[in-house]
């Protein structure tokens, strides 16, 4: 999400003229506003994630370019796949009209409708995942913790997510320290464990969400 809006920003500076120009303030403002969002909103901090995320749509929102609200309403959408909320991503519907062609693949993406033909208008990061023979493998190897556990939730909502995936996406949920998501990727391997008969297993995964979810 940030080196989209930085990619955004650069052209509109590329028209500018000077050696040394300044960022916008709406970029530097975004920016911060992004990345409070996306640690509250994955660590159920409702209050400042919802706060956060008023100050980076306004921001945005000022540019006047659809393009980009659309990406601050997909980065919502996203963030709410990788904790297994899977509702629909209104906020950004109201956009895919004037969308470019790659967030709405990426829209399909998150919604678990996209083809693997469609994949190639996806961030090189997720481009391999729908495609590939072992997903957990695909997933495991995406580099940044947060897209990774967007991959597994897209996959999961496709139908598409094997036991591996949901290791992954709660190992790396769990080493970053997102209630939100730790809890939402443990509550799934307990249904699939429950589902599967292995009583023992779901029980441990019970108290590992009983633990996660006390308060500090």
């Amino acid at each position: 999400m940030r080196r989209m809006f930085v990619a955004a920003a650069a052209a509109l500076l590329l028209a500018g003229c000077g050696n040394k120009p300044r960022q916008p303030d709406w970029l530097v403002n975004a920016d911060g506003a992004q990345e409070r969002y996306q640690r509250a909103f994955l660590s159920g901090h409702d209050r400042v994630a919802d706060a956060e995320f008023a100050r980076l749509r306004a921001e945005v929102t000022s540019t006047g370019q659809p393009a980009l609200v659309a990406r601050v309403e997909l980065t919502r959408c996203a963030l709410r796949v990788a904790s297994l909320d899977l509702a629909p991503c209104t906020g950004f519907e109201a956009l895919r009209a004037d969308a470019p062609e790659a967030e709405r693949a990426y829209a399909n993406f998150l919604a678990g409708t996209l083809t693997p033909e469609g994949a190639k208008a996806l961030p090189e990061r997720y481009r391999g995942v729908l495609a590939a023979a072992n997903a957990g493998a695909a997933v495991r190897a995406i580099e940044d913790p947060v897209s990774r556990v967007i991959a597994a939730g897209a996959l999961l909502r496709a139908g598409r997510a094997d036991p591996l995936v949901l290791q992954v996406a709660a190992d790396t949920a769990s080493e970053q320290g997102w209630r939100r998501a730790v809890l939402a990727w443990l509550g799934a391997q307990a249904l699939r464990a429950e589902q599967a008969g292995a009583t023992e297993e779901a029980q441990r995964l019970r108290r590992r969400m009983a633990l996660a979810a006390q308060e500090r």
